[in-house]
């Protein structure tokens, strides 16, 4: 007891002490006690749907070659198989009381106070380890899990919320569960897969997967909703817009091309999540959904805010070059070939003479050839990337990608001064980055450190306390009530926001 009394004034403690808002969360990660959620899975769908969710966790976890994993293989099987090393010592264990807390509900909600939160969101380690098992348990084991979770922190709901694993297999199985999630649940936030891996047709059809497995393992590719999707998943958009959820992610790219080490986890850990998410993003923007479902909110979480500004920087950068109007810089029916000939004439008289060609001959052969890769001409919506996306003008660009994604950034990423430089960022805006302490992961080794190591980038100088503000508070509240204004009725948000003076607070923040 004597340690948990000091830990009680902690520094995140007293730096909250002195806020006049609250604090949100996005980002926690807890642990299920095992036995309890394996019971509750057996009374919910029998010793089937047990054994399906320990293969699926198994095979979520390690990549395996004739059964062995990374750790289990020789280094001489690691480096002819190109076995990708996988995470290693990725939960906290010294720090015994963290670890109690992540596991005991009531533990976690006592603990708020320490941790310097009022609310917080949280993401059970494998809620959605039932995406990885087989199409005939996924739905139900998904199901059930949702069921666990939903049962297990109920009670605790003013100040603690567990997110819906939703698999995304298809468009008809994602809605399904939503709908259970939220109807049935009472679940508000869902979690999805960034993206499905799906088989290359063309490959599946020569070499199908029962009886060439290893071929199918690596002729696949990854559908990312929005663009270039074998379903149309707008129903499922449509869906989460109604019953009002945000969607959440977190979605890495361990194992992508530069990120396939056989032997060094963080050669392949960093820059993961955000080069996952960013995919991800653009294919939702590219695809045109932000654009059709202008409500949606999206927020992907652990991969930092940088990224969103430099994605939204060079959006803007490309689509003054690559608009309908920019492209006309290099249509080739607009080369005047009569000022070309005659300069080739004045200054390229050499080539002319040994190769003595007509306007129409010098036309093909300057068109030709290595450049003509570069002058093919596509035809109607094909001609302009930014068509589905409905651009028109850059702010355009803000709309469908500042005020719909929101971007997860941990508490001690000083990148997250990119996000709020409104120097930088087209049109003067500030990305949304929302606090997200990633607690329960290897990167916080003390759950009452992230909102203190938060407030030292404001010390610093990263950012500024406006900016603090709208990290913990302004930004996470906005990314929830604009998709659910009722979001937070009935928690400990709710109370503290109605005490804030109006001119403390945007107005919109509080009615969205």
């Amino acid at each position: 007891m004597t340690e948990y009394s000091r830990l009680k004034s902690s520094r995140s403690a007293a730096i909250k002490a002195k806020l006049d808002y609250p604090v949100i969360d996005t980002d926690v990660h807890t642990n299920d006690f095992t036995p309890a959620l394996e019971d509750y899975i057996a009374n919910y769908g029998g010793s089937k749907l047990v054994d399906a969710l320990r293969k699926a966790e198994s095979s979520r976890l390690n990549s395996k070659v004739n059964g062995k994993d990374w750790y289990q293989q020789t280094p001489e099987e690691r480096q002819y198989n190109r076995t990708i090393r996988s995470p290693w010592w990725a939960r906290v264990t010294r720090n015994t009381l963290d670890l109690a807390t992540y596991t005991l509900p009531e533990l976690f909600y006592e603990r708020q106070a320490e941790q310097g939160s009022d609310y917080s969101v949280l993401f059970p380690n494998n809620v959605l380890a039932p995406a990885g098992a087989s199409k005939e348990n996924r739905q139900a084991l998904q199901r059930a899990v949702n069921h666990y979770h939903a049962d297990l922190y109920r009670k605790y709901s003013d100040r603690l919320t567990p997110v819906a694993g939703i698999p995304m297999g298809t468009p008809e199985e994602a809605i399904e569960e939503l709908e259970f999630a939220v109807k049935t649940l009472g679940l508000k936030v869902a979690n999805i897969p960034g993206g499905v891996k799906r088989p290359i047709k063309a490959i599946a059809d020569k070499y199908p997967a029962d009886q060439y497995p290893e071929v199918a393992k690596y002729a696949s590719y990854i559908d990312f909703y929005g663009l270039d999707s074998e379903y149309d998943y707008d129903p499922f958009w449509a869906k989460a817009v109604e019953l009002g959820v945000p969607i959440t992610t977190h979605y890495g790219s361990q194992g992508w091309t530069g990120r396939s080490s056989i032997s060094n986890y963080m050669n392949n850990h960093i820059g993961h999540f955000a080069d996952g998410s960013q995919a991800f993003a653009k294919a939702l923007f590219f695809g045109g959904v932000t654009k059709r479902f202008p409500q949606l909110r999206v927020a992907m979480l652990e991969g930092g805010a940088d990224w969103g500004a430099h994605v939204y920087i060079h959006l803007v950068d490309r689509f003054s070059k690559r608009s309908l109007n920019g492209l006309q810089n290099y249509n080739p029916d607009l080369t005047d070939f009569d000022e070309l000939y005659a300069l080739f004439e004045r200054f390229g008289s050499e080539f002319l003479q040994a190769h003595p060609l007509s306007k129409e001959e010098l036309k093909k052969t300057v068109l030709g050839s290595s450049f003509n890769r570069h002058s093919r001409s596509p035809i109607g919506s094909e001609l302009e990337d930014f068509a589905a996306a409905g651009i028109e003008t850059i702010e355009d660009i803000r709309d469908r990608w500042v005020n719909s994604f929101f971007f997860g950034s941990e508490s001690d990423d000083r990148t997250i001064g990119a996000a709020f430089n409104d120097k930088a960022n087209p049109l003067g805006v500030k990305i949304n980055a929302i606090y997200s302490s990633d607690v329960g992961h290897w990167d916080v080794p003390d759950l009452t450190d992230p909102l203190a190591e938060s407030w030292d980038l404001v010390q610093e100088g990263v950012i500024s306390e406006a900016d603090f503000k709208a990290y913990v508070f302004a930004n996470p509240y906005k990314f929830y009530t604009q998709a659910n204004p009722d979001f937070f009725k009935g928690t400990a948000v709710e109370s503290k926001v109605t005490n804030i003076e109006s001119t403390q607070v945007d107005k919109s923040l509080v009615t969205a």
